[in-house]
């Protein structure tokens, strides 16, 4: 099986486009939770315009009642990217330095639980100077350096 090439353009336009308002195609679940990553598969889906309906282990999202967990799910999205071997994005861990427009990056704030995804929209080779797009604290264009976080981890979207 052939996959399409990740549009990490569409991913920019997107973030750019909606990270200070909502896309009314969506649920916006900024009050039970968070939107960070409903916003971050959004951003995802705009650059790979396929989703993975396997009810168990997919990555989908048809309306606020029928989504897969790893749509709205930070601990969700990146076990799917990661093992993800069909339909939709797979990821892969990655460094800050390896890093691209479209890949996400999760924070813990706590040490034990990654509970924030941001969509990169401008990278560096140094964490601090990597620019972000992130719903429930809306943001296009914060440097990672601003959060107060305890430990993140990258995906780069293959």
């Amino acid at each position: 099986m052939s996959k399409k090439e990740y549009n990490r353009e569409k991913v920019y336009e997107y973030a750019k486009k909606w990270a200070y308002s909502r896309n009314p195609q969506y649920y916006d679940y900024e009050s039970i939770g968070g939107d960070c990553t409903n916003f971050a598969s959004q951003c995802i889906f705009s650059g790979c315009n396929e989703m993975n309906y396997n009810k168990n282990n997919g990555w989908y999202y048809i309306n606020a009642n029928n989504k897969s967990p790893s749509w709205t799910g930070v601990e969700f999205l990146y076990k799917f990217l990661l093992s993800n071997t069909g339909a939709g994005p797979i990821g892969e861990k990655s460094t800050i330095e390896k890093l691209e427009i479209g890949d996400i990056i999760q924070l813990s704030f706590g040490g034990n639980k990654f509970s924030h995804s941001l969509v990169v929209i401008q990278n560096s080779t140094r964490l601090n100077n990597t620019l972000v797009a992130t719903h429930t604290f809306d943001t296009f264009g914060k440097r990672v350096s601003d959060y107060s976080y305890s430990a993140y981890r990258c995906i780069h979207i293959k």
